[in-house]
């Protein structure tokens, strides 16, 4: 079953049509992400406890996912903070693109293929809402432009990654209270073999350098990504990935 056809995931992208919207005011869009985050959440720890409760368990996979448009880097950080927060690891890599005939930005995602649903359909989601949002927003009086919105993402990005493990946790307890059962044990497991995915396909990996923005854009954005609704999609490489999360 595919993000297209899956109920829970056709009822979340329904979701995220609204927040979408230019329309919807802060307060519905903080609604939107509420029911999101927790529908997501519920999806996605269910899925897990009935994978590991199968004769053959599921295996983690990877997904590598093409950054298209400006701020990149911010693109990037994004999606790799919505990744992490659901369990996934992530890469930083450079990909041949046959439509464009360039080389553009990418993220592996290692993740189980239900969480890779989510983790796409979320991303999508939001980055359309980022920059839905950042259209209304001004920098200071004499300020860069560009280095108002990088700072801008970063705290959307930010607040985004909390609220959604937030959310998970909520859902990992709210089901071990329904059901007895621990989620712990699984959880730690599939962490762990995600990471041997990762590390099973590139061999040498860095940790990307901090990086140092200088706008004055992040409590805005981080405000922004508070009311964000989380409810709501093989390459060349080119130089060597990065490890993000």
């Amino acid at each position: 079953m595919t993000s297209q056809t899956n109920p829970m995931l056709a009822k979340v992208r329904a979701i995220l049509a609204k927040a979408e919207d230019p329309a919807a005011s802060p307060a519905e869009s903080e609604a939107y992400f509420a029911k999101a985050a927790a529908l997501m959440a519920k999806y996605g720890i269910e899925e897990t406890m009935l994978a590991a409760a199968k004769a053959v368990p599921a295996k983690p996979t990877s997904r590598l996912i093409k950054i298209e448009g400006t701020y990149a880097k911010d693109r990037q950080q994004l999606l790799s903070f919505v990744a992490v927060a659901l369990g996934a690891s992530t890469v930083f890599t450079k990909v041949y693109d046959e439509t464009t005939d360039k080389i553009v930005s990418a993220v592996d995602v290692f993740a189980y293929e239900s969480d890779l649903d989510r983790i796409e359909l979320l991303y999508t989601s939001l980055m359309l809402q980022a920059f839905n949002g950042m259209r209304y927003v001004r920098p200071l009086p004499g300020e860069s432009t560009t280095s108002y919105r990088k700072t801008w993402l970063s705290g959307f990005a930010t607040a985004v990654y909390h609220r959604l493990k937030k959310a998970e946790e909520d859902a990992q307890s709210s089901y071990e209270e329904s059901t007895g059962t621990s989620t712990a044990l699984v959880l730690a497991d599939r962490n762990t073999l995600v990471k041997a995915e990762r590390d099973r396909k590139y061999k040498k990996l860095r940790k990307t350098p901090k990086r140092k923005l200088g706008g004055s854009g992040w409590g805005a954005g981080n405000v922004a990504g508070k009311r964000a609704d989380l409810d709501g999609k093989r390459l060349t490489e080119t130089r060597r990935p990065v490890l993000v999360g």
